[in-house]
């Protein structure tokens, strides 16, 4: 058996589908890509269980068979190879052989029988999102997300949506990202994705305003279809925080400040600040003054930054630099607006004049 790829195409999607490819598994095959050929294409599938990707392909072929290719050696043997197109043929001993121009390279390969298939499953709703407002979502909140394996359902993302509103949420104890956007669903929804397959979806989407993602999802499973790749992910079980309840009210003080000076600012303070020498940053407002101060045996940073408005109340209030610099570099504008509630309420960042995202953060209580 035979075909014939053009070589760009299968690099990349080899490289697209390779994601979803473990580096350890107890099922050998799983550390490989599947390969079926049918007449005129071949499909691409890597799965670890949790998550598979698949694509199509043309190929020259008017063959039918199933293999597994090592995914690290396709990836590596498709990419050196000399010219455009790529000969690719397996025997009945399961060698697989490259062919292109004068180069020539095999290697094993494993029998389809041993791969586990992808779950069979019956959607139950649809909708759809453009690419880049879904990419846009998922790279405002993944920051948010919990690393803590010991609370699996915060491991993921929050699909929220009723009423035409599509909410995005993260959180990991310390922070909640929100990120709001109107979508055309009378449906409503409510599950969790694993961060790393948000991810993957993203990297695989193009920067084009027209290009529509499917989504498809039950109560166990989801499949993104974005650019002719399906990325087919189980949903996370468990009971996700109750989001809304977090939101402020209201505010005792807000403020609007440039997000650039804001964060080179506390990019300033970051350089005293190691695991060793921990610090919270102090803000203080006060007379219509907005300073920023740190300190530790590393150094000292004294810095104000101009607000382009101040309302409300004095505050002097203690943050992590981390966890405030992640959320001004996920949010978007040149001007943020942050509000305060007191020095022991979590702090708000929005947009100035909107709530297509909401970021909270825990503060930390100063020393007198």
């Amino acid at each position: 058996m035979k075909f014939l790829c053009n070589k760009t195409e299968l690099s990349e999607a080899i490289n697209k589908v390779s994601k979803a490819v473990p580096q350890k598994s107890t099922i050998q095959a799983l550390e490989g890509i599947k390969i079926k050929v049918f007449p005129g294409q071949i499909e691409l599938t890597a799965y670890n269980l949790e998550m598979g990707i698949k694509t199509k392909i043309p190929a020259i072929t008017q063959d039918n068979c199933e293999f597994v290719a090592n995914a690290r050696l396709f990836s590596e043997f498709t990419k050196k190879m000399n010219g455009d197109e790529i000969e690719i043929e397996i025997d009945e001993s399961n060698i697989i052989k490259l062919s292109s121009d004068s180069t020539e390279c095999s290697f094993s390969a494993i029998s389809a029988d041993e791969y586990p298939d992808l779950p069979v499953i019956d959607f139950q709703k649809s909708f759809s999102v453009k690419q880049t407002i879904l990419k846009s979502m998922i790279n405002m909140t993944s920051y948010a997300v919990s690393q803590n394996e010991s609370k699996p359902i915060f491991t993921g993302e929050l699909f929220d949506i009723e009423n035409g509103k599509f909410t995005l949420v993260a959180i990991d104890g310390f922070r909640l990202a929100i990120r709001n956007e109107n979508i055309e669903t009378k449906d409503k929804y409510h599950f969790v994705v694993p961060k790393k397959t948000l991810q993957e979806v993203a990297s695989l989407i193009h920067e084009d305003e027209n290009k529509i993602c499917n989504i498809n999802v039950n109560e166990r499973h989801i499949i993104f279809e974005i650019n002719g790749y399906h990325v087919i992910s189980r949903l996370l079980e468990g009971t996700f925080h109750n989001y809304k309840l977090s939101i402020p009210n209201n505010s005792k003080t807000e403020i609007s400040v440039n997000k650039k000076d804001f964060i080179s600012c506390l990019e300033r303070c970051s350089l005293i600040i190691d695991e060793k020498n921990k610090s919270p940053i102090k803000f203080e407002i006060s007379n219509g003054n907005l300073k920023i101060n740190c300190k530790t045996s590393i150094g000292r940073v004294n810095d104000s930054i101009k607000a382009h408005q101040i309302n409300g109340e004095d505050i002097t209030i203690g943050f992590n630099n981390k966890l405030v610099l992640d959320a001004l570099k996920a949010a978007e504008g040149d001007i943020v607006k942050i509000c305060f509630n007191g020095a022991t309420k979590v702090i708000e960042f929005l947009p100035p004049e909107s709530e297509s995202y909401i970021f909270l953060v825990m503060p930390i209580q100063l020393k007198n």
